[in-house]
């Protein structure tokens, strides 16, 4: 009797998202290769198509971090509270203390949250329907309300898209400006702030932005190119040509990305080089999640030969309430911000080394930094990977 009377409580504790239903029919990438298999392909080597829990370790192991030090969470409600961008279609947006008991017990394996959280709906996490499926974004919220908690759906069914004269016999099309003339509100649905469970914020991308004349979408999916949208042959018989972006949604995991992204400026002056870094992009770099870091490194040579290595990492790092380096999410406080602001730079003077005839000065991108990287055990090569920005020469 106590077990039937924990489970309905848990039944009543959960409640489903304002999210509509989405329909078998669109749920999926599947289902949308038909008339768009090369977008999908696209779609499918992205990391929106890796943001679910199972698909990417630093995201796994960040959870699972948070949940071993927060003891007052499961880890399935942090899990359900990262679905606000990573899975904005699960059915269950949030739980209860009720729930924790029930959790604690080892009780919830046929819970609502459990289901949600197995759902096939989220198994593709960042897919078609996340993006293609929103009427409205609703600014006026709080800066804390994020992904899933900043939207309105439509009806399953209706897809939306650049398009005011788009057609399809296989659902309804409807044009929305976040898709074309203000792409940049869509993009901070999700990649505009992110909040730690002891309150601090540790990411606020929209603020730091400096747009110009350039959109997020503009090196993110790239420029408009003639292309096809749908393959369907619906003008006089053939597909229509549309000015089209890729789907690929390139950055911070592609090298390619990081090629000349900052420009490097190097001289010599009495026994120090000054190392200027100027930053044309529209945000700061690095930015996004707390982890991540551009590394500066001197190597210094005499005839030929390396006589030193000098390295400088711009990061930033946190502390947690106890006082211990710890992962953004558990952060009390930042200790370190070490980034260049949109559209500035940062200027750094480094000692030459004693005899050195030459050096070769190397700035360089990597996704996490040691520290983090240690405290996850990340084991991929990629979080370790440097993808070179620039490298300058300079002989003495």
């Amino acid at each position: 009797m106590r077990l039937i009377w924990l489970l309905w409580i848990v039944s009543f504790s959960l409640y489903a998202a304002v999210a509509v239903q989405v329909g078998d029919k669109f749920k999926d990438s599947g289902k949308c290769k038909a008339c768009h298999s090369h977008i999908v392909k696209q779609w499918d080597n992205s990391w929106h198509a890796k943001s679910h829990y199972g698909n990417d370790e630093y995201f796994q192991k960040t959870i699972d971090y948070v949940a071993r030090k927060d003891n007052r969470k499961s880890l399935n409600t942090i899990k359900i509270e990262c679905a606000t961008c990573h899975n904005p279609r699960i059915a269950v947006t949030s739980t209860s203390a009720e729930y924790e008991a029930i959790a604690a017990l080892k009780l919830d394996k046929d819970s609502a949250a459990t289901k949600a959280l197995q759902s096939d709906t989220i198994s593709e996490g960042i897919n078609c329907v996340v993006c293609h499926n929103i009427d409205q974004i609703h600014d006026e919220l709080p800066a804390d309300k994020r992904g899933i908690n900043r939207v309105t759906w439509m009806k399953s069914g209706t897809m939306i898209g650049p398009f005011d004269d788009a057609k399809s016999p296989y659902h309804q099309v409807e044009q929305r400006p976040f898709m074309d003339t203000n792409p940049n509100q869509l993009c901070f649905v999700c990649h505009d702030n992110d909040t730690s469970e002891e309150g601090h914020r540790f990411i606020d991308m929209q603020s730091e932005f400096k747009s110009g004349s350039k959109a997020c979408v503009d090196c993110h999916m790239g420029p408009r190119k003639e292309g096809v949208a749908s393959t369907l042959p619906i003008a006089n018989g053939q597909p229509r040509k549309r000015l089209i972006r890729e789907h690929g949604f390139v950055g911070g995991h592609t090298e390619s990305m990081w090629k000349n992204a900052l420009n490097v400026d190097v001289r010599k002056k009495s026994n120090t080089l000054d190392i200027v870094l100027p930053n044309p992009q529209p945000h700061a770099l690095p930015s996004g999640y707390g982890s991540r870091e551009i590394l500066v490194e001197a190597q210094y040579l005499k005839s030929g030969k390396v006589i030193k290595n000098e390295v400088l990492s711009l990061t930033t790092r946190y502390l947690s309430k106890r006082g211990k380096p710890t992962v953004p999410h558990l952060a009390a406080k930042t200790i370190q911000s070490v980034s260049i602001p949109a559209q500035g730079m940062r200027a750094f003077s480094l000692p030459i080394a004693a005899g050195a005839d030459q050096a070769v000065i190397t700035v360089s991108y990597r996704l996490v930094n040691d520290e983090i990287r240690g405290i996850l055990d990340l084991k991929d090569p990629i979080w370790s990977k440097k993808m070179v920005i620039k490298r300058v020469s300079l002989k003495f």
